[in-house]
C-alpha cells in the first residue's frame, strides 16, 4: 500500500517515515503543482505549486494508515499555512494527498478528531487531497538524513 505526505522539509520528514516499523520504503519528491518534471531548484522558486512530499509503501498488516497519520500529525505543525520552523513556501505546506477513498476518510476522520481535541490553539490547515502525479527527487535528495550521518 502506498501513502503520500508533505510536512516540511522532506528530509526529515523521510528519515522518520523511513524508521517506522511497518514502512517498506520511502521516496522523496514533489507533488501537487503545475510543472511536469520539477527540480529542486524550481520547486523552491515558490513558484511551481508543489509540496516537498514523502510516499511511503507500507504493509498494512505490520502498520495502519491510521498509524501512520499519527506519526505525521505528531512529527510536524499542521497549523501553520506554508510553513514549517525556518522553512517558509508553499512547498512546506502541510498535506496528505490519498490514494483511495478510504484513505480520504480515514484522513477526514483522523485530521477532525485532532482539531476538535484542543491539542493545538490554532485549526489544522492542512489539505487533504487526491494524489496527483508524484515526481520523484533528484537522487541526492533520497535519504539525505541517512547518506550524511545525521539519522
Amino acid at each position: 500500500m502506498k501513502a503520500t505526505f508533505g510536512a516540511g522539509c522532506f528530509w526529515h520528514v523521510e528519515d522518520i517515515l523511513r524508521k517506522t516499523k511497518g514502512v517498506k520504503s520511502t521516496q522523496v519528491g514533489y507533488i501537487g503543482g503545475q510543472l511536469p518534471n520539477p527540480t529542486y531548484e524550481e520547486v523552491c522558486t515558490d513558484k511551481t505549486g508543489h509540496v516537498e512530499a514523502v510516499q511511503v509503501e507500507y504493509e498494512p498488516d505490520k502498520i495502519s494508515y491510521e498509524e501512520l497519520l499519527d506519526v505525521f500529525w505528531k512529527n510536524h505543525n499542521p497549523t501553520t499555512l506554508n510553513r514549517q520552523g525556518p522553512d517558509i513556501g508553499i512547498q512546506y505546506r502541510s498535506a496528505i494527498f490519498y490514494h483511495n477513498d478510504e484513505q480520504k476518510e480515514i484522513a477526514e476522520k483522523s485530521k477532525q478528531s485532532l482539531d476538535k481535541s484542543g491539542q493545538f490553539e490554532n485549526p489544522i490547515v492542512t489539505e487533504i487531497i487526491p494524489t496527483p502525479i508524484f515526481y520523484k527527487a533528484e537522487e541526492y535528495h533520497q535519504q539525505y538524513f541517512k547518506k550524511h550521518g545525521l539519522s
